[in-house]
């Protein structure tokens, strides 16, 4: 029996960790040439986030991180990793109106002043009565008018305005029918941070981080329905208690901070998502 390789890195990467990666590429290809992302445009965008991970994760403590170690890490060369070293950029922004938008929605579905009895967001006034969609949108910022958020959300789909001049919300979350800058912003947070749980675990970095699926093969259009239709029940419900839940901590820590040190205030985030996925047999689990 031959000896475990005391470098495992070096032997290359794990070949079940290339199987799986091309498996997650696949959807991601495809959106890309949708969207006519071509391979030099994507090589690019890759060779910027292999520098920044390798600058900001891969360094020797003590010691400065140098051109020449993030070359070897990244296998990029030294003149192409110092000219990005030297470049800034904000590609990480998010959308205004979907940050705004996400923290209305939260406030909305979380806070009791704006649920009804059922724990369900209400229909809100436009103005006057309390509580009002302009009341809502002065308790996240006093800087926007509610006449220009209400007109952005009619335009993305958000909410619709009934006949007693009231506006309700269509969905618990902020998911634009239109608006695909929004869209695209959540559709990057939302699977980083997926991507980064099951990384986590691979790793074995700790304890495990929730990340679990129910999966089946040879369904009929019937049961995918039927299956489709608990999991968004299901789904929702969930997402509201919890964010119910987090709004209420989120408003008790901020009363706790103002007895606080600001060094003695740690603070983390977190995301917490479901999803359900239909398709045909071409990407079956053996």
């Amino acid at each position: 029996m031959s000896a475990p390789d005391p470098h495992p890195a070096l032997a290359g990467p794990p070949r079940a960790l290339i199987a799986a990666l091309k498996r997650l590429a696949r959807p991601l290809v495809r959106l890309l040439l949708d969207h006519r992302i071509t391979w030099p445009s994507l090589a690019s965008l890759l060779r910027e986030t292999y520098v920044e991970m390798a600058e900001r994760e891969f360094g020797i403590e003590g010691k400065p991180q140098t051109t020449t170690r993030v070359s070897l890490l990244t296998g990029i060369h030294r003149k192409e990793v110092r000219r990005l070293r030297d470049e800034t950029g904000d590609g990480d922004a998010t959308p205004g109106a979907a940050s705004l938008g996400a923290q209305l929605v939260a406030r909305w579905t979380g806070d009791p002043r704006f649920l009804d009895a059922e724990g369900e967001p209400r229909a809100l006034p436009r103005r006057g009565a309390e509580p009002s969609f302009e009341g809502l949108v002065e308790s996240v910022s006093k800087d926007i008018r509610s006449r220009a958020v209400l007109d952005e959300w009619l335009r993305l789909g958000v909410v619709s305005v009934d006949a007693q001049d009231r506006v309700a919300l269509h969905r618990g979350a902020f998911v634009p029918e239109r608006g695909f800058d929004e869209k695209a912003f959540f559709f990057g947070r939302n699977l980083r941070d997926h991507i980064a749980a099951a990384a986590h675990n691979l790793r074995g970095d700790g304890d495990a981080l929730l990340e679990r699926s129910v999966f089946y093969d040879d369904l009929s259009p019937e049961a995918l329905d039927e299956l489709e239709d608990l999991a968004r029940e299901l789904g929702e419900r969930s997402l509201a208690e919890l964010n119910r839940r987090a709004f209420a901590l989120q408003q008790s820590q901020a009363a706790d901070d103002g007895d606080a040190s600001p060094g003695a205030r740690e603070r983390g985030r977190m995301t917490f998502g479901v999803f359900f996925y239909r398709g045909d047999d071409e990407e079956r689990d053996d």
